[in-house]
């Protein structure tokens, strides 16, 4: 025997210790504890994936795979700040395309955009090649080859999204486009879900989908170690 509180058999090979534990009181100031970060995650994860960062800027890139209700928040977003040109973003449709005179997402926004109300002039749709993932990041490479390629003295963009998808899509492009152009961010609030975003199928959805995306790109995802084609 080792002292009072330990006690060896079978020649040294086997040892008893006693051990603290929690007591149901213990247990239930953990799972209260458990709780109350849920809950404040749950509180506090919606705002942080729908950031809002604007920069001033007169070049506003808009994700072309949006609805039309995010298009018209764009426009007015453009209108209101006055900016000089609206870019276009997105891949080959994923359905419909052999029924539409636009096979893009790009070239669909760009049209959905001067349709409501933009000048042909003020709207330019850079498509980029049907990628099976990361389309975000190949959209942001397209617009960062347009950019380079074009007369254009362009040092700041500021990038309209949809709601939780926002975080994600700024982190990409700004990993793309910077140090060369400085990216903002403006989010277009969902109508289908608010704050309370459990309280709804799409929300649940979205929030949970779109925090473990960006989790993958924060920690995992760097472009360099991919090779895309634009």
């Amino acid at each position: 025997m080792n002292g009072k509180l330990t006690v060896e058999k079978f020649w040294g090979l086997v040892e008893y210790k006693p051990q603290w534990g929690l007591t149901l009181r213990g247990w239930l100031f953990v799972l209260f504890l458990l709780l109350s970060i849920i809950i404040c995650c749950g509180l506090s994860i919606h705002p942080f994936l729908r950031v809002s960062q604007p920069l001033d800027t007169e070049v506003m890139v808009v994700e072309g795979w949006v609805r039309d209700e995010v298009i018209q928040g764009a426009i007015a977003e453009f209108q209101d700040k006055n900016y000089r040109l609206m870019i276009t973003t997105g891949d080959e449709l994923g359905r419909g395309k052999y029924l539409s005179e636009y096979k893009n997402f790009a070239n669909l926004a760009a049209a959905t955009a001067i349709a409501l109300g933009l000048d042909s002039s003020q709207v330019v749709a850079v498509p980029n090649m049907k990628v099976a993932i990361n389309r975000t990041a190949a959209s942001a490479e397209a617009v960062k080859q347009w950019l380079m390629a074009s007369d254009l003295t362009v040092n700041t963009i500021n990038l309209y999204s949809y709601d939780v998808h926002t975080r994600r899509s700024w982190l990409i492009f700004r990993r793309i486009l910077e140090p060369e152009i400085k990216v903002g961010v403006i989010p277009f609030p969902s109508s289908y879900y608010g704050r309370a975003w459990w309280q709804t199928s799409e929300g649940v959805k979205s929030v949970i989908l779109e925090t473990m995306s960006y989790v993958y790109v924060k920690f995992i995802w760097r472009p360099e170690n991919e090779r895309i084609d634009s």
